[in-house]
């Protein structure tokens, strides 16, 4: 979802990149949420984060509460930030009940996305 985000929030400004500890592709439940904001993540599918990915960043930023620890070291020169949110694959409850939490998770990244694009246009995001 973030990277969704930043594509169209950024417009051409930031290149991005969805990585994780494993390759994987996009949840169904986060594409549906996104559908409802006029953004298509279908077609996404995270890389496998490695040392060689790593260097070529500017800024990583994890999203996940056990990114911050799981995640390789980020080379020197490279600024990192966390965003805490709730992962909502791990949701138990009806089927609304787990789409309110991919929503929610959803309109937090966004507002985490567009403090950080806003950032980069003040230059004070890096």
């Amino acid at each position: 979802m973030a990277e969704g985000f930043a594509r169209e929030l950024g417009k051409g400004k930031i290149e991005t990149y969805s990585a994780g500890l494993l390759a994987t592709r996009v949840h169904p439940r986060a594409i549906a949420v996104m559908k409802e904001t006029g953004i298509d993540i279908s077609y996404q599918a995270s890389k496998e984060i490695d040392e060689e990915l790593l260097r070529k960043m500017d800024v990583v930023i994890t999203l996940c509460s056990n990114a911050e620890e799981s995640c390789p070291r980020t080379p020197p020169g490279i600024k990192r930030l966390h965003w805490p949110v709730e992962d909502p694959v791990g949701t138990i409850g009806t089927e609304d009940e787990i789409m309110n939490a991919f929503r929610k998770a959803r309109d937090e990244i966004k507002e985490k996305v567009k403090g950080f694009i806003s950032g980069i246009k003040k230059n004070v995001a890096l």
